[in-house]
């Protein structure tokens, strides 16, 4: 049985979409588990004091891949680019109270948050060069 966080997460998914990609101040993380088949997608929007204003996600696989993605997004949004890489994959399975079976999952969504960052990086020293 899911805890109801996770249930919750599922069910009632926060900030699904997407942002532009092509935009200098979105970075796009797209990671994958090919354990499992998930394949997440997290996206984040960053204003010019390095504030993240905006955070989507897509998500192909089982709700506690979804509900790790959209926690992940909801703790995005009002934190530094460089506090995001703070949040750990067990911050996000204590919360939802992942089985162990499913730590992958919180996994991905930490991958996934370090992917964007580093595109949001690359794209920052390339508009500045």
């Amino acid at each position: 049985m899911y805890h109801e966080n996770i249930i919750d997460h599922y069910e009632n998914p926060r900030n699904v979409g997407a942002l532009d990609k092509k935009s200098t101040n979105v970075g796009t993380g797209l990671v994958g588990a090919p354990a499992c088949g998930d394949v997440m997608k997290l996206q984040i929007e960053v204003d010019e004091h390095g504030t993240i204003v905006d955070s989507k996600f897509k998500t192909f696989g089982c709700g506690s891949a979804i509900a790790s993605s959209s926690v992940a997004t909801e703790w995005l949004k009002g934190k530094n680019i460089d506090d995001c890489l703070k949040i750990k994959n067990t911050d996000i399975a204590s919360h939802l109270k992942l089985p162990p079976v499913k730590l992958h999952c919180s996994m991905l969504a930490e991958d996934a948050i370090k992917a964007a960052v580093n595109d949001y990086k690359k794209k920052q020293q390339k508009a500045s060069a």
